[in-house]
């Protein structure tokens, strides 16, 4: 049987609002708000979601498998370096990233006005071209977490392809 020539990963992270003082992060790009993310390092749900759904795609396990909340070298990290890692060992695998979509979950603060900038960011830490990356925004509409403005998830989806040789 031949080896797969596609696969697809899956990734979803939630942080808890609420860092008063912390800037709050969003695929890496700053956006104003009162506060921050709880979380162990940056608490980017964003870019979490993304490196499980990379991680995913391959098997590689998920994002705490590689940076554990539990080490003191994550506290406080860059969740770039998070997913570039991820990246890496999706290029050395000898497997490239087709596309990428997302969602972000969040009653507040509207993200609309960040969508394409977040887009751009995302694009250039993987090295893609900007339309292969996607991410949408989506309230709560007031239920749950997300909707009482407690918390932000983020959902991605990564479609994956063996790199041609030549």
């Amino acid at each position: 049987m031949n080896p797969p020539q596609f696969r697809i990963g899956l990734g979803h992270d939630t942080h808890r609002l609420g860092a008063v003082g912390k800037p709050l992060l969003l695929g890496g790009v700053l956006v104003p708000h009162e506060c921050g993310l709880i979380g162990h390092s940056d608490a980017d749900p964003l870019l979490h979601a993304i490196t499980d759904a990379i991680l995913g795609s391959l098997s590689l396990g998920d994002i705490g498998d590689w940076f554990p909340n539990t080490d003191p070298r994550w506290k406080d990290g860059d969740s770039a370096l998070f997913l570039r890692h991820a990246a890496t060992e999706l290029v050395n695998r000898g497997w490239e990233i087709v596309n990428l979509d997302s969602i972000v979950h969040a009653e507040r603060p509207k993200l609309g006005p960040f969508k394409r900038q977040i887009e751009a960011h995302i694009a250039t830490l993987l090295g893609l071209p900007a339309d292969r990356v996607s991410v949408k925004a989506k309230s709560g509409e007031a239920v749950g977490p997300v909707g009482r403005g407690e918390a932000i998830q983020a959902e991605a989806v990564v479609l994956v392809s063996r790199r041609s040789i030549g």
